[in-house]
């Protein structure tokens, strides 16, 4: 694998690849050390028994509690998602418009549900959805934790959105007046398509802060996978192989879609293939610094037709 060069700083010489290296092992071996520290602890006060490992290996331990807890989970962080596309899309948009009261009443709720945190609009939802009855008492929770990651993600993708917009050359936005668009075909038919475009692997990273967030509804008595591995641990006895269990799932679940904003990104990078996420990508080999050619790849696919010799 060769050492690409950037902007930021210069491809390592010899003494600084052997610099590298030598912090490197450094580093693995300080890690090391720490980690046999910590097993021969975990394991004096018997943690890795096998009887505190043998319940993660029944079916009744995942249909009973895992599952269902993971699916609590994925249900908040899914529809909350959706909901926060929804109400970003609308603030962003709002907060760009050239009437000033949309624009100032759009500002005052993205930064107002920005500044609070994620754990007190999921309280003050459930008490005032339990005073006023707004949500059937079964449903408390779980409308409690929509609300919270709702309002909170949505207005961070509005601020997203919004500097994706503000981002693009002002010729864009220019050349649309000069054909005769208006504001909100301007902003529909080439702005927004862009942002969108730009801020993709930006609006998926805050996907994942919605699924990690979506835990904190332990709190207010919400069914999610940390109350499930909690609950599990409580019957069976073992917290830390619960604890375990349940980040490895968290851990999955987040790589998973890590990776998908990866390869998003690269589909936008591509040209031709960005309309479908899961075609395949043409590649090339890694010459060291990025050029116009790496970055637009569509040349490199064997099925490309060069547009430039139609008429020759």
């Amino acid at each position: 694998m060769t050492t690409r060069a950037t902007v930021l700083y210069d491809a390592p010489g010899p003494k600084g690849i052997r610099i590298n290296r030598i912090l490197t092992v450094v580093t693995v071996l300080v890690l090391a050390a720490i980690a046999f520290w910590a097993g021969r602890i975990l394991h004096a006060n018997g943690q890795f028994e096998a009887a505190k490992w043998t319940p993660f290996l029944q079916a009744n331990m995942w249909t009973t509690y895992i599952l269902p807890g993971l699916w609590g989970t994925i249900k908040a962080a899914v529809i909350s998602i959706l909901l926060a596309l929804i109400i970003g899309g609308a603030l962003g948009i709002g907060r760009l418009s050239a009437n000033r009261l949309v624009s100032g009443i759009c500002g005052v709720i993205v930064e107002v549900f920005r500044s609070i945190p994620v754990l007190l609009l999921m309280i003050f939802a459930y008490q005032v959805f339990a005073l006023y009855g707004l949500v059937p008492t079964k449903q408390l929770a779980f409308a409690a934790v929509v609300f919270g990651l709702t309002m909170y993600n949505g207005s961070v993708i509005a601020e997203i959105l919004r500097s994706g917009i503000l981002s693009l050359p002002s010729g864009q936005e220019e050349a649309a007046k000069a054909l005769g668009l208006s504001r909100m075909q301007t902003m529909f038919r080439i702005l927004l398509p862009q942002a969108v475009a730009t801020m993709l692997p930006a609006l998926i990273s805050q996907m994942v802060i919605a699924l990690k967030d979506s835990a904190l509804g332990y709190l207010i008595g919400y069914v999610e996978i940390v109350r499930s591995g909690l609950q599990s641990a409580s019957w069976f006895r073992n917290y830390f192989t619960a604890m375990i269990v349940v980040a490895v799932i968290m851990i999955i679940l987040n790589y998973s879609l890590g990776r998908l904003a990866e390869r998003m990104e690269r589909q936008l990078r591509a040209g031709r293939a960005r309309k479908n996420i899961v075609a395949k990508v043409p590649e090339h080999q890694d010459l060291g610094a990025i050029s116009k050619d790496q970055a637009t790849v569509d040349w490199h696919d064997p099925s490309h037709k060069d547009l430039r010799n139609k008429y020759e």
